[in-house]
C-alpha cells in the first residue's frame, strides 16, 4: 500500500486551468484552506468550482479563478452573504448554477455512482426550477407515476478536503459534530486530495474515535498533506473554532489589501502574518 503524503504545492502541481474542482466543508466550517491558498500562489483559473461555498469561494471568485460555479450557497455562517463573492457575482465575473441543498448532495452521489442523474424530491414548486433552466425532470416508471427534479451528476476532475487526522495510506477521520459531504466530494472526483490536521499511524485512528469516524476511504485519496490549521480561518471543531476576529477582518477588507497582507507568501508566511495581526489587536 502506497504512502499518499504530498504537500500543498505538490497537490496543486497536479491541478490545471479549465478543471471541474470540488471543495469540501460547509460555508465557514472544516474548508480545506491550506490547499486553497496553495492553489491562489499558482497561475490556475478558469476553473468550475463546486462548494457548499465559504471563503474558499469568496477568495477564488475575488481572485479572478472562476469561470463557473455550482454551489446552494456561499456564506461565512456568522456573516449571512460571502462578501468578496457577492462583490464577484454583482460584477458578472462567472457564471453561476444554484441548486437546492439536497439537490447538490444527490448530483455529488449520482457522480459518486457514476450515474448520470438521481431523482429528486427537492426543487419543484421553487424557483430553482425557473434559475436552473438546464434542469430537467422524470416521471416515476411505477405505478405513483411521481414527478421528480432528475439532478445531473456532479463529476469533478478533482477534489480538495480537509479533515482532523489521516494516515499516510489515505484514510481520513473527522471528530467534529459533522461530516458534512467531504466522503462524496472524494468519491465524485477522477482525484482526490486531502489535508489534514495531523497526520497519525493507522492504528491511531481508531483510538481517539470509534470506526464510523473513518469518513473517507484510502482507495478514493490520491495524496495527503499535513497542513496544522489548515482550515484556518474557518473552524475545525473540536481542534479549534472559527477564527471570527479574522473572519470579520477579511469580510471587511478589500480584497487587494487582505491578498496582499496575508497570501503574498506560502503558508509559514501566512501563518505568520495572521499571528501579527493578532498581536496588532492586543
Amino acid at each position: 500500500m502506497a504512502d499518499k503524503t504530498t504537500t500543498a504545492d505538490e497537490v496543486v502541481s497536479r491541478l490545471a486551468s479549465g478543471m471541474t474542482l470540488g471543495i469540501g466543508g460547509w460555508g465557514s466550517r472544516r474548508k480545506p484552506m491550506a490547499l486553497v491558498r496553495a492553489l491562489l500562489r499558482s497561475g490556475i483559473g478558469d476553473l468550475t468550482v463546486v462548494s457548499y461555498g465559504g471563503p474558499d469561494v469568496g477568495m477564488l471568485a475575488a481572485a479572478g479563478r472562476i469561470r463557473k460555479l455550482v454551489a446552494a450557497f456561499v456564506t461565512l455562517d456568522s456573516v449571512p452573504l460571502e462578501p468578496h463573492y457577492r462583490a464577484a457575482r454583482e460584477r458578472a465575473a462567472f457564471e453561476l448554477v444554484e441548486v437546492d441543498e439536497a439537490m447538490f448532495m444527490w448530483g455529488l452521489r449520482a457522480a459518486a455512482n457514476r450515474l448520470p442523474f438521481l431523482p429528486v424530491r427537492a426543487g419543484p414548486g421553487s424557483d430553482v426550477m425557473r434559475v436552473g433552466p438546464g434542469l430537467r425532470t422524470v416521471t416515476s416508471p411505477y405505478d405513483d407515476g411521481e414527478t421528480f427534479v432528475a439532478m445531473p451528476a456532479l463529476r469533478l476532475d478533482a477534489a480538495l478536503v480537509h479533515v482532523h487526522r489521516a494516515d499516510r495510506l489515505g484514510n481520513g477521520q473527522y471528530l467534529g459534530p459533522d461530516p458534512y459531504f467531504d466522503d462524496l466530494f472524494c468519491a465524485a472526483a477522477d482525484a482526490a486530495y486531502m489535508s489534514c490536521e495531523r497526520i497519525v499511524d493507522t492504528a491511531e485512528l481508531t483510538k481517539e474515535a470509534p470506526p464510523q469516524s473513518l469518513l473517507i476511504k484510502r482507495h478514493v485519496v490520491d495524496g495527503v498533506v499535513e497542513a496544522p490549521n489548515g482550515a484556518h480561518f474557518t473552524s475545525c471543531a473540536p481542534d479549534y473554532g472559527r477564527d471570527e476576529a479574522f473572519q470579520r477582518a477579511y469580510a471587511s477588507t478589500s480584497w487587494p489589501e487582505f491578498a496582499g497582507r496575508f497570501l503574498g507568501g506560502d503558508e509559514r508566511d501566512y501563518r505568520s502574518a495572521v499571528r501579527a495581526w493578532h498581536e496588532e489587536r492586543s
